[in-house]
């Protein structure tokens, strides 16, 4: 398929300066284990399914990643051609060396009676740098693969990029090999 995954992108949607302050907020900060959904309607930890930490940074923060997707709604929607009515809160997340996220959807499948089902849209921003070999301040490994029964697209990292697709594309966060890997995760719905 020509077009094929149907993405969304923002090349712009943090500028550097953001993403440089965002990431020294979120290494300044413990995380916990993130969680997986599909077993039970709050999550679970399963490190053979997702393994990255997930980290609260300051409400100002939080803030300004929604105020910005919902300042994106209006293109996404039209993009997709769907109507969205919300946004969940955005996950902050670090993976670190070892840290990945096994090949799954985000809702929208009609597979499960979860409150994750009304997602329509997946977002991430990307806020570090991605490295074929390892530098300062980027990370090696960490792709955002996305996969069909015939397809597989790695989906490059650049600083400040939102990614948007739609729920039930089936994507994976590859192992990290070298570094960290800053990302922010959320879901219009």
């Amino acid at each position: 398929m020509a077009n094929w995954p149907p993405l969304f992108i923002s090349k712009q949607f943090f500028d550097p300066l953001a993403c440089d302050a965002i990431i020294a907020e979120l290494k300044s900060l413990e995380g916990s284990a993130a969680t997986v959904y599909g077993r039970t309607a709050s999550g679970s930890i399963d490190q053979n399914t997702r393994r990255t930490l997930r980290v609260k940074p300051s409400d100002e923060t939080i803030e300004l990643v929604v105020r910005r997707l919902w300042e994106c709604k209006d293109a996404v929607e039209k993009h997709f051609a769907v109507t969205l009515s919300e946004c969940e809160d955005p996950q902050f997340l670090r993976y670190r060396e070892g840290d990945f996220f096994v090949a799954h959807q985000d809702g929208n499948t009609g597979l499960l009676r979860l409150d994750t089902e009304r997602r329509l849209i997946s977002t991430v921003i990307f806020l570090s740098r991605e490295s074929e070999t390892p530098a300062p301040d980027a990370y090696c490994g960490g792709a955002l693969v996305f996969t069909d029964l015939r397809n597989s697209f790695h989906m490059r990292a650049e600083p400040g990029t939102l990614v948007a697709f739609r729920a039930e594309t089936t994507h994976e966060v590859t192992p990290v090999t070298h570094g960290e890997r800053y990302s922010i995760a959320s879901w219009y719905r």
